[in-house]
């Protein structure tokens, strides 16, 4: 049993807290920026609750943070009651969100000065995923680091890999993204084909899913897109969130994205028809309307 903190008690955080208190067994204390919700799963789990990051990481093992965005994980590390304000010496934090690798090196590199360990660990799975403690962990940092921290990680996850140095757990979420992107849009644009066509969708896909054109996608999400029903999920405004990490990384280092930069403005287009917090499968939305 490790004494654990996790920062940010979103759709994806409030379970993988849960699962490291009670399938991990670790004594964990919670932050959330919101309190109520905080107290609330305290009130649901057990464990502790604490009004700052720094406050929820001093003396801890081990601090994990899911966040929204690069400006948000650098105010709950860096900031005057950050994290890293408190952290002790040989400790591990482990950020859980998905963010640019540029940022991830940077946390790194403050993390080192402090003598504490730092692995960039965001993950694949969705809310069902983090919920059912099955989630997928793409992980940057030092390989000693790393195998301190994995017992702990697998608490919320089926697969947790180490990828590479600093930042190359996000850059690996990037193509995570990337490839979900170009399945999804395949996908939508293959169903659509098929209601024009007059075709049953439920035989074509029950056929299909059995050769090479199968995928996650499809066998979790083509019933729902064949019902026009998209209010579940990873929500659009996160996937465009995750395309624009990926769009600028490629900027940086030259890689040529025309289909993920395509999707992206298709999501932009769901956006404006109201679909901020559809579902990314929704895409069929756009087609259809």
């Amino acid at each position: 049993m490790a004494d654990v903190a996790f920062i940010g008690l979103g759709v994806m955080g409030y379970p993988m807290a849960a699962h490291l208190q009670n399938k991990g067994g670790h004594k964990v204390t919670v932050y959330n920026r919101t309190a109520a919700k905080a107290q609330s799963w305290v009130k649901e789990h057990g464990g502790a609750h604490a009004p700052t990051p720094r406050e929820a990481a001093a003396g801890k093992n081990f601090v994990f943070a899911c966040v929204g965005n690069d400006d948000d994980l650098r105010s709950v590390t860096l900031g005057e009651d950050g994290a890293f304000q408190s952290m002790k010496e040989g400790a591990v934090f482990i950020d859980n969100t998905t963010a640019s690798a540029e940022v991830a090196r940077e946390l790194a590199e403050e993390a080192r000065k402090r003598d504490f360990g730092f692995i960039d660990a965001p993950v694949s799975g969705g809310q069902a995923g983090a919920e059912n403690g099955i989630l997928t962990v793409m992980c940057g940092g030092e390989e000693a680091v790393f195998e301190r921290a994995k017992p702990v990680i697998e608490s919320f996850a089926r697969m947790v890999g180490l990828m590479g140095p600093a930042g190359a757990g996000q850059l690996t979420k990037m193509i995570n993204q990337i490839c979900i992107a170009g399945l999804v849009q395949g996908l939508a644009e293959g169903i659509h084909f098929g209601q024009k066509a007059g075709l049953d969708i439920e035989k074509v896909v029950d056929v299909i899913s059995k050769g090479a054109a199968g995928s996650w996608q499809m066998e979790n999400r083509h019933k729902t897109m064949n019902q026009g029903t998209y209010d579940f999920g990873f929500a659009v405004d996160w996937m465009r969130k995750d395309l624009g990490i990926c769009l600028a990384e490629a900027d940086r280092n030259g890689a040529s994205l025309p289909v993920t930069a395509l999707v992206d403005q298709f999501y932009k287009d769901v956006q404006k028809m109201g679909g901020r917090r559809w579902d990314t499968s929704s895409l069929l939305a756009r087609l259809a309307k």
